[in-house]
């Protein structure tokens, strides 16, 4: 995983599967202090992130 910043500045993780994801430290809602800071971001590389739309499209596979 790595990350980059939208047309917004939003932080967007590039996950393994190929897909990106917004991962926004917006409290109370979604709570991700990590990403505000360079070295808290470096700790998350590598890490697994799920990515929402992997995880739909198996749901959806699994209903047909």
């Amino acid at each position: 995983m790595r990350f980059n910043r939208d047309e917004l500045g939003d932080w967007v993780a590039e996950l393994a599967c190929g897909h990106a994801q917004h991962v926004r430290h917006n409290p109370p809602w979604q709570n991700r202090s990590w990403v505000v800071s360079k070295d808290g971001r470096n700790k998350m590389v590598g890490q697994l992130l799920e990515c929402r739309l992997c995880d739909r499209l198996d749901n959806q596979d699994q209903a047909d």
